[in-house]
């Protein structure tokens, strides 16, 4: 299996989840050989590691290609949905999420794996904080979309 610890924080969630910042074009092969079949980016077209044939790069590997265009100031519901929806259509399936440094992927993955697959919390939040300490747009957009599925986002440790 490929060695993807030279992406920008990556982290192996799971036998089937991982997540990083913006991968080189050449570890999109390395990416591909780990096994990944899908790769979702949350960042947005115009951000400044973002790269404009990505999608290109990804199919061209044999691997599906989502963009979900987060905008980091103002993360949607909507987006989130989106995003449990594709990794629920791909749950027998490894699939690669990313963003700039891990940020939104980290967030979403934290998330989704409280939500969809029943993750105690705290181990949940682990990978995440591992990367980062969500600033206020972002505890506020956690709180909320975890508050709708009964769990406090402030009482996690």
């Amino acid at each position: 299996m490929a060695d993807l610890s030279g992406i920008k924080n990556f982290t192996e969630i799971d036998d089937l989840l991982g997540s990083a910042g913006q991968p080189t074009v050449e570890q999109f092969g390395d990416i591909q050989a780990a096994g990944y079949e899908t790769v979702i980016y949350l960042g947005t077209p115009d951000s400044e590691t973002a790269l404009p044939n990505e999608g290109e790069l990804v199919t061209q590997q044999g691997m599906r290609y989502v963009h979900i265009p987060v905008v980091w100031t103002a993360p949607k519901k909507s987006d989130f949905e989106l995003f449990a929806h594709i990794l629920n259509a791909h749950q027998n399936s490894r699939v690669f999420t990313h963003c700039v440094v891990n940020m939104r992927a980290s967030a979403f993955m934290f998330m989704y794996r409280i939500i969809y697959r029943g993750v105690d919390p705290s181990e949940a939040k682990r990978p995440m904080q591992e990367i980062w300490d969500p600033n206020a747009v972002w505890e506020s957009f956690i709180d909320g979309i975890l508050q709708e599925n009964d769990v406090d986002y402030f009482d996690i440790d």
